[in-house]
């Protein structure tokens, strides 16, 4: 009797994985805590993430970086995120591929029905331990906004908010400027 080959040994799961993720045709694929989830948001998802992609785009440019939904690595776990909008320096975006959490400015998600709790707890836990120094959950089933800060090994020790669509809520240094979220409720 034959058995089937052990293909686990000697092959480095993660980087498997990731390179697999890499070169998927077609939608954009992230990988969630070891799952290859696609990337297809809605167009009230993509109108939620414009909305504040048009409050911070000048104050981006003065900064020198760019803002977009390019790729996060996570290193040393089996995550390769898509957020719905990173700003990153734009010496970083130059010819990069996949930045870390940590070299981003802001980390914006905009929860969804299909996507919300991954928003709410994993990708923030791992925002937070991969040092990403803002992350922005705007939650449209909650109706909210809230941003956390500080990162440390055990999740964000600062967060403001949450606060309700229609509140103005401050982005700190390096930002310094009012998001205005009354844009983001549904039609």
């Amino acid at each position: 009797m034959t058995s089937a080959p052990d293909y686990s040994r000697g092959v480095d799961a993660e980087r498997a994985l990731k390179f697999a993720v890499q070169r998927f045709r077609g939608d954009r694929v992230q990988i969630i805590e070891g799952i290859i989830e696609p990337v297809t948001p809605t167009w009230d998802h993509e109108r939620a993430a414009r909305l504040v992609r048009r409050q911070i785009e000048n104050r981006v440019d003065e900064l020198g970086c760019v803002e977009g939904s390019g790729n996060l690595d996570l290193p040393g776990s089996s995550n390769w995120y898509i957020p719905d909008i990173a700003v990153v320096p734009e010496e970083l975006a130059k010819g990069g591929g996949a930045l870390l959490p940590d070299q981003t400015l802001l980390i914006v998600e905009v929860a969804s029905e299909s996507n919300a709790e991954t928003d709410r707890v994993v990708k923030r836990r791992r925002y937070a331990e991969y040092r990403a120094p803002l992350y922005l959950l705007v939650d449209r089933m909650e109706g909210s906004v809230t941003l956390f800060s500080e990162p440390g090994q055990l999740g964000y020790t600062s967060v403001d908010g949450p606060h309700p669509f229609g509140a103005v809520l401050r982005l700190p240094e390096p930002f310094d400027l009012d998001i205005d979220t009354g844009g983001l409720a549904p039609a």
